[in-house]
């Protein structure tokens, strides 16, 4: 094994021997033109070869002791920049002159074409570039590492303290995350980012920061996945069951109004257009606000069983229950409870044999009897459940009142309202 210390001794002889050879021929080149007969001349050639052979076999052999480095691991970058500079001091100026004999020939091809030359600098050279790809790799697989444990951490948050509170699911009905995403292919962190986006209403900085992507990433992933959530979650919505309903009617439904099968009512979501013409058709002037209205359908126990598309807030009440498909979902003989709004929708329901029950109407100056006023307070003490439904919906930021919707969500609004509610179908019952 050789050392640092020997390396540039035999660097030193070899500069030495160069300066040995440019003596002996600047020497013959002083001295008279060689003539062949001449013995002395004779003499002095065969002294100059026997010197050349000798001083070439020390050069091969400092170059084979020198060549033996390239597989030693203790040169280190500053050893190879330091032999490296002792090459272009001393042994290249000596080398390099216009005129010489062929030894001096020999020592600079075989110099410039040395193994040892050439290999430690292309040690060095693959050394410089391997390091920073390392790095690279070791970073990049400490930032997964770190994106990983911070998507996990959001996960143990939801799935440990409230899952309610943060994605809208009761924890009885967490284990719905794995099913859904092995039905629609979608990873429960996107399951987890578009439920979260729609129950807190999160700025998508804050959900790339929770998820480990971009914000235009959040964007995609929520309006492609609010579409497919919907599909899977409508069938949560369902339709009235008569027998069911009649077998899990409250106790306060059961005197006078227990052939009730559904209560209606009107949910306004506020968000106003771009456009002109848009806002002047969702203006309403009893929120005096740009209003988008739903009409909300739930049993007297507080499940929902229908949510329409929503229309602008000019559309009336009555306008809505004929545009909308809730007459469809009803069977013949069923009974609705709604608000004094709905009166004239009456006979809309009348031809598909449905009975409409409501307070009764006040007319201009007059007042109710007391039995109209007692008849008002009963309907209006039982169709405070689908206020408290309304008010559950309400809890979902997206959804709140007076809440700015996004104008580009407005697209998606009924997907989110039908999430919405499919979820409040999962939470514990309102009537305990």
């Amino acid at each position: 094994m050789c050392s640092k210390k020997t390396i540039i001794a035999d660097y030193k002889r070899m500069t030495i021997i160069a300066e040995c050879l440019n003596k002996t021929d600047s020497s013959i080149a002083k001295t008279t033109p060689v003539q062949e007969k001449s013995p002395v001349i004779n003499e002095d050639l065969q002294k100059t070869r026997k010197t050349e052979d000798c001083l070439n076999k020390t050069v091969e052999s400092s170059i084979a002791s020198t060549s033996s480095v390239q597989g030693e691991s203790s040169v280190t970058n500053s050893d190879s920049h330091m032999i490296g500079g002792i090459l272009q001091e001393h042994v290249q100026p000596k080398l390099s002159r216009p005129s010489g004999s062929g030894i001096s020939k020999k020592l600079l091809w075989e110099e410039d074409n040395s193994d040892s030359d050439f290999s430690l600098r292309k040690s060095t050279v693959t050394h410089s570039e391997s390091s920073p790809s390392t790095k690279s790799t070791s970073g990049g697989s400490e930032t997964v590492k770190q994106e990983k444990k911070s998507i996990e951490a959001v996960q143990n948050i939801i799935n440990k303290n409230k899952p309610r509170f943060y994605i809208g699911i009761p924890k009885s009905s967490y284990f719905l995350l794995d099913i859904i995403s092995k039905e629609t292919n979608i990873s429960i962190e996107n399951l987890m980012l578009c439920l979260k986006k729609i129950r807190l209403d999160t700025k998508n900085q804050e959900l790339a920061d929770d998820f480990a992507m971009t914000p235009s990433n959040v964007t995609n992933f929520f309006f492609f996945n609010v579409l497919i959530l919907a599909s899977v979650l409508r069938p949560f919505i369902m339709n009235i069951d008569k027998e069911l309903n009649r077998k899990t009617l409250p106790m306060a439904f059961r005197h006078k109004y227990y052939n009730v099968s559904c209560i209606i009512d009107c949910l306004e979501k506020v968000q106003k257009p771009s456009k002109s013409v848009n806002q002047a058709l969702t203006w309403s002037e009893y929120k005096k606000a740009n209003t988008i209205k739903y009409l909300i359908s739930c049993t007297p126990n507080g499940l929902v069983n229908y949510i329409s598309q929503g229309f602008g807030c000019r559309t009336t009440d009555t306008c809505l229950v004929e545009s909308c498909d809730f007459v469809n979902t009803l069977e013949k003989g069923m009974v609705v409870m709604a608000d004094r709004g709905f009166k004239h929708i009456e006979q809309f329901l009348l031809k598909s044999v449905v009975q409409l029950v409501r307070p009764p109407s006040v007319q201009s100056g007059g007042k109710l009897s007391k039995v109209e006023a007692k008849q008002t307070k009963q309907i209006a003490s039982l169709r405070i459940h689908v206020e408290r439904v309304i008010r559950r919906l309400r809890e979902f930021n997206m959804l709140r009142p007076h809440a700015c919707v996004n104008t580009n969500h407005v697209k998606i609004l009924d997907d989110i309202i039908t999430i919405a509610c499919a979820l409040i179908n999962l939470q514990d019952s309102l009537i305990k």
